[in-house]
């Protein structure tokens, strides 16, 4: 097991450590995937802006991912940086409820795969996911003899309303076995500050790896630049409309009725209302019926599944992001949003106020009791809608601190968790 790393608290980076940058020299470093592009998550946008960040950082990337399926274009989300080494892992199509997209690793053939991965010679093993790709991370790392780096992206404990009546049953597996993976890594990277302190006080001090909170970072110059493409026109709203907009997996875990409920309740108070729901799911079939017999069918406009930056230039044609989600381990559109200059209305969770200021560039409401929720959001956003100049000052100081999420920050943070589980590993090492 791992120790606690040298710092001023067990389990985190000093100042100094944080303040590492790529002044040294480049490391090599394998990134293992479960899912990856074309499918589209919060996961593979990051693990995107991972390999091609470190690789125009100067360091050699070799990405390990599951093979697409046959004849689809990998695209990009427009994370920036050089394409990185590729180690496709052959994969296969879940049934439903998974999305389709996303495939998995086919167990039996990883062993295919190992020797190039080895032939790599990481310095640094990084995985995306706990599971099969993360045991094969933990495998590579221990035959390559180096660290092993996992990022929290997923609160996979809160996915268990999947497995129905044995949801409890599964949860506390799933707990246990979470937390058998993390005490079996180097480091442990939290998107939030909220997560990186609950699984400190989960794990034991003595036996838990070096833990540290570094959001997934954006190109915010990128961001500044993107052409806004208001819906107004293209759903014959009026040009006065005040448009709300969300945007996600529409799925149970995602709290998209709360936010879709909360909208109702503000559009019956401010009729110059709209509301955009892009992204697509399970829950897409029951949210439409939703609008439409409550008499919303032409004030809310479902959109589907786009493009990163084609969603991304929706939202920033729009006037306030609503976000409900209790599951999120960040909430990176919530960075997004803001970096566009576009307000922020959230129910408070976990990592909600690491991206969003409350009173500054958006609002913040309460999480609890639950069942009002949603008239939390129906009051915040009626409050913004009929405050022009509220919705500008928020925007203006959501673009003014959009630097603090700027990729650059957030990959020199990860470079410091690497040559820091890099030392404590040699630490370990020397008699």
């Amino acid at each position: 097991m791992v120790s606690a790393a040298r710092s001023t608290q067990p389990g985190e980076l000093d100042h100094e450590q944080r303040a590492a940058g790529s002044a040294q020299e480049p490391l090599r470093v394998a990134v293992l995937a479960e899912s990856y592009l074309p499918y589209l998550s919060g996961v593979t946008v990051s693990t995107e802006a991972l390999v091609r960040g470190l690789g125009a950082r100067g360091h050699r990337v070799l990405l390990v991912a599951p093979r697409p399926r046959a004849g689809a274009e990998l695209g990009t989300t427009g994370a920036v940086g050089p394409d990185p080494e590729v180690a496709w892992m052959p994969s296969y199509q879940l049934p439903p409820p998974v999305p389709p997209g996303y495939r998995m690793p086919l167990p039996a053939t990883l062993e295919r795969v190992l020797p190039q991965a080895l032939a790599f010679r990481p310095q640094v093993v990084h995985a995306q996911s706990p599971f099969m790709a993360g045991l094969f991370a933990r495998r590579i790392a221990r035959k390559a003899d180096a660290p092993l780096v996992f990022t929290y992206h997923t609160r996979f404990v809160d996915y268990r309303h999947y497995m129905s009546a044995f949801a409890g049953v599964a949860g506390a597996v799933m707990q246990r076995y979470l937390d058998g993976y993390l005490l079996s890594c180097d480091a442990v990277i939290a998107p939030s500050r909220d997560l990186a302190a609950e699984l400190r006080q989960r794990l034991d001090d003595s036996a838990r790896p070096l833990i540290e909170s570094v959001p997934t970072g954006i190109d915010v110059d990128r961001l500044a630049r993107l052409e806004a493409s208001p819906p107004h026109a293209a759903q014959g709203w009026p040009d006065d409309a005040v448009v709300a907009v969300t945007a996600g997996r529409l799925a149970p875990e995602k709290s998209v009725e709360t936010v879709l409920e909360g909208f109702s309740r503000a559009s019956a108070r401010e009729p110059r209302l709209r509301l955009v729901v892009i992204g697509d799911g399970p829950s897409a079939p029951r949210l439409r019926e939703r609008a439409a017999s409550s008499g919303l069918a032409d004030r809310v406009a479902f959109l589907g599944q786009l493009p990163r930056l084609e969603a991304l230039a929706v939202i920033k044609g729009c006037d306030v992001f609503l976000f409900a989600s209790q599951t999120e381990t960040q909430g990176l559109v919530l960075v997004e949003s803001l970096a566009c200059g576009v307000p922020v209305v959230a129910v408070a969770a976990p990592g909600v106020r690491d991206s969003v200021t409350d009173g500054v560039d958006g609002r913040i409401v309460a999480a609890e009791p639950k069942q009002e929720r949603a008239s939390a959001i129906a009051d915040a956003l009626v409050e913004l809608a009929r405050d022009a100049r509220a919705r500008a000052s928020m925007a203006r100081a959501a673009v003014a601190g959009a630097d603090r999420h700027s990729v650059a920050e957030r990959l020199a943070q990860v470079e410091a968790v690497y040559r820091a589980a890099i030392e404590m590993r040699s630490e370990r090492a020397t008699p």
